[in-house]
């Protein structure tokens, strides 16, 4: 197996790789446009923040493995991974704790306005006056949009600071609110409109593209702070610059709309970075982090040689609930799934899914093959004669 690194990781990442019998080249410096180039022959490919176009995918015939060394995925082209059967992973969960411990140091330095007063101090200005005017967060409402690991990570943390904590999430229900201790909002606009806190632990999707837009902020409480920590496409840059101006909103971000993809870069941002706490997407740039996804990645790989299926799938279609179950108890041996696949052929009925079972003593099976159409009654009872087909039983999903 040839496994590319586009990113960095660890030492110990690269050696636990290589012990796996793979040849592991590392070219950490690529960017999207080189990649193309580069993937080769590659069958597994590692990337943290380069992007992985339709070109890159289209140029590495061997590659059947996507492995992003972080949460999202929206820097790889998952549709075409998909149309060319290629698994696209992640690593969820290994950098929480490191995203959580920014959101709320951006959360205390935009309370405390730190950036500014630490560039006027390295100007060589005491403005002490200035500065020592903030509201305090000791009981105010924190606001999270998104509870999963990172949002209740975050959330955590604000509670544990003495704020009340409200929150809002796809899956979140008022009975699980109320076991979090947590108060329940039902949309993102009624959050805004309560929290004197908001932060935003979404993924980036079609559907939460601009969900922080010019409605969402004039909802907000005038004078209250926003954090976003997660993915810069969901929020509108331009409603939230005027809002600052017409509401007073204090802000921290460490992710923007069109922000630069590699490591150093110009940014264009300025006017907006001049009046917010900013940092250049590092939430997850821990040590910790990274010693955790790179230790995650080297489990995704294993596994995957083990089974052929890796953890943490992202483009693998759910089941559906709609089709045919054919369960076929079986005498285990050569061939005789195979004329049973071939007649469903012959009927143009697509297999969607199969699961093979083999009792304990090796002689007999369970499979249960998922078709998309309904055979007919006559090549079930076809299928039935054959003695080395225990029993077969067709039902509907």
């Amino acid at each position: 197996m040839k496994i590319l690194i586009a990113d960095k990781l660890s030492d110990q990442a690269v050696s636990d790789l290589g012990a796996l019998g793979a040849e592991v080249v590392m070219q950490p410096d690529l960017t999207a446009d080189d990649l193309p180039n580069a993937v080769g022959d590659a069958e597994v490919l590692v990337v943290r923040s380069t992007k992985v176009t339709t070109a890159t995918i289209e140029a590495a015939p061997r590659l059947s493995l996507i492995i992003r060394a972080g949460a999202g995925v929206n820097t790889i082209d998952v549709e075409k991974a998909s149309a060319e059967g290629v698994y696209v992973t992640n690593c969820p969960g290994k950098n929480c704790d490191a995203v959580a411990e920014l959101a709320i140091g951006l959360m205390i330095a935009a309370d405390r306005r730190i950036v500014d007063a630490a560039a006027t101090l390295r100007a060589g200005k005491w403005q002490k006056k200035k500065f020592q005017k903030s509201r305090g967060l000791l009981g105010r409402t924190f606001g999270v949009i998104g509870l999963g690991k990172i949002g209740l990570a975050t959330a955590r943390r604000a509670a544990a600071l003495g704020m009340a904590v409200i929150a809002t999430s796809r899956s979140l229900t008022p009975e699980k609110a109320e076991e979090l201790g947590f108060e329940y909002a039902a949309t993102p606009e009624q959050l805004a409109a309560k929290a004197d806190v908001v932060s935003v632990h979404l993924a980036a999707t079609p559907e939460t593209k601009h969900l922080v837009n010019a409605k969402f902020l004039a909802a907000m409480k005038d004078g209250a702070i926003f954090i976003n920590a997660s993915r810069g496409e969901i929020v509108d840059s331009a409603a939230l610059a005027a809002a600052i101006e017409s509401k007073n909103l204090r802000v921290g971000l460490d992710v923007y709309e069109n922000e630069p993809t590699t490591g150093e870069a110009d940014f264009g941002q300025t006017e907006l970075a001049g009046k917010i706490a900013c940092t250049p997407h590092i939430g997850a740039s821990t040590d910790q982090a990274a010693e955790a996804i790179a230790a995650e990645v080297v489990r995704i790989v294993r596994l995957y040689q083990e089974t052929g299926t890796p953890p943490n799938a992202v483009n693998v279609r759910k089941s559906s609930d709609e089709g045919f179950n054919l369960i076929v108890r079986h005498f285990n041996r050569v061939g005789v799934l195979a004329g049973v696949l071939d007649r469903l052929r012959n009927e143009d009925i697509n297999i969607e899914e199969v699961q093979n079972t083999i009792f304990q003593t090796g002689q007999a099976a369970c499979c249960t093959l998922v078709l998309d159409n309904r055979p007919a009654d006559s090549v079930v009872a076809e299928l039935a004669r054959n003695s080395d087909i225990i029993d077969i039983e067709l039902k509907e999903k």
